[in-house]
């Protein structure tokens, strides 16, 4: 679907998730992070770079354990994650819309629990390029959990943690080789009403990740 008819079916509020590629599992448990490996952290930094062609081969699932364990996971025993928030209030959900639907990340258990049984690429963007990639990331805050912020600065607060979870993911598809882009341009509408979220959850920003398009 072209830009162009997305903006168009967003501004008719028809922008609508296609039918799911396969059967969608209610759970995928994810394998074991490896937390050692990669490049190093300042060559990392050097090969960060946004990316906007992606392969469609489905990432392995072992390498997608390891990713969402980089951008959002728990490494310390107290429960603390790879990621900051403000009063530790892990206000992030990080939601992973895939050909076989769409996932809430549950960083506790490390799986993915089934949200909604379409393929929501399509809606997570304006571009073209997020209905083939073979995963988009959509990072939502849960004002529920941030009782102790000021409404008035809760979406700030939830912005710059929902940014350091995108660099993490950055740093990691720098460090395997992939390719990823951060993207605001985004009809949050569609997105939280794909999702069946509560007036309560806010979308904040996208993210796709996959294997960079070979050169012709």
């Amino acid at each position: 679907m072209n830009t162009l008819t997305k903006l168009a079916l967003g501004m008719m509020g028809a922008l609508r998730p296609k039918p799911a590629t396969g059967g969608s599992a209610a759970s995928i448990a994810l394998p074991p992070p490896v937390k050692h490996g990669g490049l190093a952290l300042m060559e990392a930094l050097a090969q960060r770079r946004s990316a906007r062609e992606f392969a469609p081969d489905a990432l392995p699932l072992p390498l997608l354990s390891d990713l969402l364990w980089a951008a959002y996971g728990v490494n310390r025993e107290e429960g603390g994650r790879t990621a900051p928030s403000a009063l530790n209030a892990q206000e992030i959900d990080v939601f992973v819309a895939l050909p076989t639907g769409a996932y809430r990340y549950d960083a506790v258990a490390h799986r993915l629990d089934l949200v909604a049984a379409g393929d929501l690429r399509s809606v997570t963007g304006y571009q073209d390029f997020v209905d083939e990639a073979p995963l988009d990331l959509v990072y939502v805050a849960d004002h529920r959990r941030m009782g102790l912020v000021p409404v008035a600065q809760r979406e700030s607060f939830a912005s710059a943690a929902a940014g350091a979870i995108a660099q993490n993911v950055y740093l990691f598809a720098a460090s395997r080789g992939l390719a990823s882009v951060i993207r605001a341009w985004i009809d949050r509408a569609a997105i939280a009403d794909a999702l069946g979220l509560a007036h309560d959850q806010q979308v904040l920003l996208a993210q796709t990740v996959g294997h960079p398009k070979p050169a012709a």
